[in-house]
């Protein structure tokens, strides 16, 4: 089994779990603890030689010294969850000598399962283009390049299904700048180079993994025919 198809089976593994354990009590707690539990269990009995970094585990300096990290949020959208909306999602992501190299993401909701090995085919975009934000609190950056940009803002849940909408053609551009941490995009950008989708920074450098600090402030997922002029226009506001 590669390791895109481990990751999109466990994926759905744990977003299955977490659609029943959703029926029986909306609270995000236990999704949390349960889901996490199953991820490492699979991951550690199918790639013993691999370190991982879990949102729910402490975090084991010996993954620094390993080339390949399994990154992992086993319930994006902890909110979304519990009110029982469909923009949560679950993220399993392999890291290889930084870089965000294979990954899948489940929107259990939806009945979806995106994964690096077998990305959609990208819909023909739409003008004005549509830029994801945060449903509760987007920055003033998003929407001062929204302005910029002529794009409609659109709010949304978790990073994963955020990024997934852009994979999905439901939107295209993702940007953050709220701050988030290796788990909350790893995955996600995984799913999205391998669909074709630029993924960086904002300020257009190469988001690395498996770094010592595991916050990662910024993120940008669009088309590739936007990537410039957001960058652009990201470069302007904080001009």
């Amino acid at each position: 089994m590669t390791d895109a198809e481990l990751a999109r089976d466990i994926a759905a593994e744990a977003g299955a779990l977490l659609l029943r354990i959703q029926a029986e009590c909306a609270g995000g707690d236990r999704g949390d603890r349960e889901a996490n539990a199953l991820i490492l269990e699979r991951l550690r009995a199918a790639r013993p030689d691999d370190a991982i970094l879990s949102e729910e585990s402490a975090d084991d300096p010996v993954r620094l010294a390993r080339s390949r990290v399994w990154i992992v949020d086993p319930l994006d959208g902890t909110r979304e969850f519990a009110e029982r909306r469909e923009d949560w999602a679950v993220h399993v992501a392999l890291a290889v000598e930084g870089r965000a190299a294979s990954g899948a993401v489940a929107l259990p909701k939806l009945g979806l399962t995106l994964s690096s090995d077998a990305p959609p085919p990208l819909p023909q975009p739409q003008t004005p283009p549509r830029m994801l934000v945060s449903r509760t609190r987007a920055s003033a950056l998003c929407v001062d390049v929204a302005g910029r940009i002529g794009a409609v803002s659109v709010g949304m849940g978790s990073a994963g299904a955020k990024a997934m909408a852009v994979v999905r053609g439901a939107a295209e551009i993702y940007l953050h700048s709220g701050g988030q941490h290796q788990w909350d995009n790893c995955a996600p950008v995984a799913v999205a180079l391998a669909a074709g989708l630029h993924a960086s920074r904002i300020d257009g450098s190469p988001i690395v993994y498996n770094e010592r600090a595991t916050e990662i402030p910024d993120l940008l997922i669009c088309r590739k025919e936007w990537a410039e002029t957001v960058l652009a226009a990201v470069r302007k506001c904080g001009s």
